[in-house]
């Protein structure tokens, strides 16, 4: 039985590519690439000699059980995607879901990765984030996820092409609120590397005259915690202290823990609230 070698490959500058990963890539019986036209460059300045086969979102059902046959079959494969660690965005973990699935050693040979340099170059909060990726493709979905991350108080992390940034732009501040901070990278290692630090409504003014160029990894702030406390408290004090209590029996809580819970969203005295359901 093989390994699979998830080999991280460099986001822009070749000189980013581990010692490791080149002995990798010269050790393995083959490549699987998301794009063995770019590959082919890397391996070329690298003087790696090695067979390619392509793997990538639109051939993944067809190729995965090939590559996994002939992992079982003994022989050692590097997946690697057109830029960065496979599996982060990309169909890398489907791949990897099947390994694990038939037993197979998978392991990783770890390099670059874009979203975390850009949020480390970001000066934004590092402790606690999320990393959305691309949002979905559809209208609905897009309204939807947004929704869900207006009250996330995380740091995070979205990636967009040039083509849709002035779109995002404009999605993320209907749901995020133009005085917004976002950090928006793109080029992360290249010569014209970029990092630009605004409101979302600075971003979207410049971008008026200003054409997206290169693929950009976008850091936004989190919603502060205050604010969020702010738009909870207005949600409950809209509500009867009946519906705030049964809002909670409907989540399976016993009335003792839903009083207490109570009395935490409205900043009352515990006693007072479990006063007005025994009166």
């Amino acid at each position: 039985m093989g390994i699979l070698y998830l080999v991280a490959t460099p986001i822009g500058n070749l000189e980013d590519m581990s010692y490791r990963a080149i002995r990798t890539l010269k050790e393995v019986d083959y490549i699987a690439a998301e794009d063995t036209r770019h590959t082919i460059k890397l391996l070329n300045h690298y003087e790696i000699h090695k067979t390619m086969t392509s793997y990538h979102e639109h051939n993944k059902q067809q190729k995965g059980p090939d590559i996994l046959r002939d992992l079982i079959e003994g022989k050692n494969i590097a997946l690697v995607t057109d830029a960065g660690t496979p599996g982060i965005s990309d169909p890398g973990e489907d791949l990897v879901i099947l390994c694990q699935e038939a037993g197979i050693p998978v392991t990783s040979i770890p390099g670059p990765v874009a979203l975390i340099n850009g949020l480390i170059l970001s000066g934004m909060d590092t402790r606690r984030f999320v990393y959305e990726g691309f949002l979905p493709v559809g209208k609905k979905e897009r309204a939807e996820r947004l929704q869900d991350l207006t009250n996330e108080t995380r740091t995070m992390i979205f990636y967009e092409a040039p083509h849709r940034l002035k779109a995002f732009l404009n999605e993320v501040t209907t749901f995020f609120g133009g005085d917004r901070e976002v950090v928006i990278t793109r080029e992360l290692t290249k010569k014209f590397e970029e990092v630009l630090k605004w409101t979302l409504n600075e971003a979207i003014e410049y971008y008026k005259s200003n054409d997206p160029r290169g693929e950009y990894v976008l850091i936004i702030a989190g919603c502060p915690l205050e604010q969020v406390k702010s738009k909870e408290n207005t949600l409950y004090e809209a509500l009867t202290l009946e519906d705030h209590l049964q809002h909670y029996l409907n989540q399976g809580m016993n009335k003792k823990d839903a009083i207490k819970a109570i009395a935490k969203d409205r900043d009352k005295p515990k006693r007072e609230i479990y006063q007005y359901f025994i009166d």
